[in-house]
């Protein structure tokens, strides 16, 4: 029996979404371990497009066991909504899917208070570039400790009190900034979400134990990718939540000695969205070709995402600090039209080397990239499924990779369908996932 991590290594949107999709055939569960609402994984199925918020992507698999852990913020609104979605599709989800007690609660409030932390003032307040979907405000408050969680919204004997303490809170922060008014919530909307959401619920962390006694297979699943970690990201310009492999144990309540494989996502360039520092950002006509190419297009938002070239040195830190033992390279065909392709391969600040990732933003908008530039492959990879059906030069550039990133490329994605991605044969990657 193995359990594995699958995770971002770069600023998120690496193509997570499919790839765990394709491999929760050969797993029992899949666990979504942090995050909210704010973070989408789009998968295709044949021609049926699947945009997936919330709910792990396992759940597109008949018979397998869809968790959303506890260290996840749910808005149960657009939860139910993706459900609805997801049951109209042929989705069993109610017998597919469960849901942490533990998990908490996003409210109108939260969503009121982010936008007020988002919207630019003259004291010249940093402005993360968040899809203002309550997520960070959710956080706070379980760092705080006056969060909701799911039991608390399930146990109508004490919820009133404790929503309308939470609520009263945000409103009167709202009117020190000037906004008067009300979120427009009822108490007996959130009776409705919590008796509709009611089935679904369940200690998860004993649940995902059950199934791990029982010789079942579990895959973990982060949102967002490594530079978008609370800690280890590009700070503040990140999310609100672990979304490195230790995030994965502490939202689900698996114990580290039970993970097997650390698998990490990468696209073959890179991309971010919202603010922040970005040091191979590529802003000229090229870098549009490449968001065209790739359809960089928030699926949550629909924001552009900026993009830029593979970053060797980020890709280093990242596996240093989620320990990867495999990397999965998705979006190799959107580079087919390019004659040279530059690599980031070190950061330089005032001339010098730096060995370590910048903690400060400062430093990282200081960072000069140093790249070296790859002979294009200018010929289709879209939709090749065999490594041999790959031109040479593509595999020139994907060795390259690997020797400086220093992990084995395990895995090749050539298009967004479950089908058109490749496990290289004797890789560390084949025998975790199989």
């Amino acid at each position: 029996m193995s359990n594995i991590i699958v995770l971002g290594s770069q600023w998120g949107d690496e193509g997570k979404g499919k790839i765990v999709d394709l491999f929760s055939e050969r797993f029992d569960v899949v666990a979504r371990y942090q995050g909210g609402n704010n973070a989408g994984h789009t998968v295709y199925i044949g021609e049926t497009k699947y945009v997936l918020k919330l709910i792990p992507s396992g759940i597109l698999r008949p018979g397998k066991l869809a968790v959303i852990g506890n260290g996840v913020v749910i808005d149960p609104a657009a939860l139910l909504e993706e459900i609805a979605t997801l049951e109209k599709a042929g989705i069993d989800v109610a017998r597919q899917l469960a849901i942490s007690n533990r998990a908490q609660v996003i409210f109108p409030c939260h969503r009121l208070v982010e936008n007020i932390s988002e919207a630019p003032t003259e004291e010249g307040r940093v402005i993360i570039g968040t899809t203002k979907r309550g997520i960070g405000p959710a956080y706070e408050d379980k760092a705080g400790r006056r969060g909701l969680r799911i039991a608390d919204l399930l146990d109508r004997a004490s919820f009133t009190g404790l929503y309308q303490r939470l609520r009263n809170d945000k409103l009167r922060l709202a009117a020190a900034f000037g906004v008067q008014g009300s979120d427009g919530d009822t108490l007996d909307r959130w009776q409705e979400l919590a008796d509709r959401l009611r089935p679904l619920v369940c200690d998860t962390a004993t649940l995902l134990h059950e199934q791990m006694r029982a010789g079942k297979r579990i895959l973990l699943e982060g949102a967002q990718g490594t530079m978008l970690d609370i800690d280890h990201g590009t700070y503040p310009f990140v999310t609100s939540s672990s979304t490195t492999a230790g995030g994965a144990c502490t939202g689900t309540g698996i114990p580290p000695t039970r993970i097997h494989g650390l698998i990490g996502v990468a696209k073959a360039y890179i991309t971010r969205v919202g603010g922040g520092p970005f040091p191979s950002e590529s802003l000229d006509a090229i870098g549009e070709s490449i968001r065209k190419a790739g359809n960089e297009f928030g699926s949550v938002t629909g924001r552009p995402r900026r993009c830029g070239w593979f970053d060797a040195p980020l890709l280093r830190y990242t596996a240093m600090i989620n320990g990867f033992d495999s990397l999965i390279v998705t979006k190799l065909d959107v580079l087919d039209h390019l004659e040279s392709i530059p690599v980031c391969v070190a950061y330089e600040i005032d001339g010098k080397n730096l060995e370590s990732m910048p903690a400060r933003q400062d430093e990282l908008l200081r960072v000069k990239p140093v790249y070296e530039n790859l002979p294009g492959w200018a010929c289709t990879t879209r939709g090749a499924k065999e490594y041999s059906q790959l031109p040479a030069r593509a595999k020139e550039y994907l060795a390259f990779l690997g020797q400086q990133t220093g992990v084995e490329i395990g895995c090749v994605s050539t298009g967004p369908e479950r089908t058109e991605t490749m496990v290289l044969s004797g890789s560390r990657l084949e025998s975790l996932i199989g």
